[in-house]
């Protein structure tokens, strides 16, 4: 059995963030998790991984055990806090895997700071160009794109339900949700289900990091929204792209553009009859994607 702890590490900026740390393994990654997630959903990579990788999953700030004092605006103040983190734990020459929200930090981060990733996994992504956030503050409302996170935070569709939901511990909404659009093919343990509903909970960001996202953009287009930096150019290292074939988050056109920012940088490869979560709908496949890359 593979021994995994819980840590946390004190950052300049006064942010405290947890982590799992799993023993052994000199190839060493860094998991970085999405929305409505946190380290621990990251523990079947964790426990079935090859026992050669050294693996770090963090907390992202405001989700799980890290602390939440300052708002976080941007998809950047999260890769600044990982850029902290990782100085802090002396943490150098990694890989890196970002997962849905994870895979914007994690391009963030390499664009910001050449040098301390060697090479970038984005599983089910969003795109350079953000992921738009559409929704209403009335219900005679049509449906619109949001520009401030005012206007987010009052949503009748994505936001309020979801805080609701977390606020009540109505664990079955959330499992209604997450089985609509993530758990489509396969589902979780029970008791693994319910320990993730719990840790969903734990998130305190959720209107910001749909304005994180609807505002992210490090491409070279315009994005409906915000004009792109051109940060894409940055990134320097080898990119892997994995999406599966039946994600109902992340739409194909996002991960075209995706690969397309990319450029000769990235490949891609599809994963076959999984959804947002191929961690559950097909470990192995994910994980042999991860590791051939690794160490291709």
């Amino acid at each position: 059995m593979v021994n995994v702890s819980m840590k946390e590490v004190l950052l300049p900026n006064g942010e405290t963030l947890a982590y799992r740390e799993r023993e052994g393994g000199d190839v060493k990654v860094l998991l970085i998790h999405g929305n409505m997630t946190s380290s621990k959903h990251w523990d079947l990579v964790l426990d079935n991984m090859d026992p050669k990788y050294k693996l770090y999953a963090v907390d992202l700030r405001g989700f799980g055990g890290s602390s939440y004092n300052n708002l976080v605006m941007s998809i950047k103040d999260f890769s600044d806090d990982v850029k902290l983190f990782v100085d802090e734990i002396g943490l150098k020459d990694f890989a890196v895997v970002g997962w849905s929200t994870g895979g914007a930090v994690a391009m963030q981060f390499a664009a910001d700071y050449p040098g301390y990733c060697n090479k970038l996994i984005l599983l089910a992504s969003e795109s350079t160009r953000g992921y738009p956030f559409d929704g209403k503050i009335n219900e005679n409302d049509e449906t619109r794109r949001f520009a401030l996170h005012s206007e987010i935070k009052r949503d009748l569709i994505r936001t309020i339900p979801v805080q609701t939901a977390y606020d009540t511990n109505d664990a079955a909404l959330l499992k209604l949700i997450w089985n609509a659009v993530i758990y489509t093919h396969n589902q979780p343990s029970p008791e693994l289900y319910d320990e993730y509903v719990q840790d969903m909970r734990t998130q305190r960001n959720l209107a910001e990091i749909h304005h994180c996202n609807n505002t992210f953009n490090i491409s070279r287009h315009h994005n409906g929204l915000v004009e792109g930096n051109w940060k894409v150019d940055l990134i320097d290292v080898p990119v892997l792209v994995l999406q599966g074939d039946r994600d109902l988050v992340i739409i194909k056109e996002m991960t075209e553009e995706l690969v397309e920012d990319l450029g000769e940088k990235a490949a891609f490869i599809e994963l076959k009859d999984c959804g947002h979560s191929p961690l559950v709908d097909d470990l192995p496949q994910l994980l042999k994607a991860i590791t051939q890359f690794l160490e291709g």
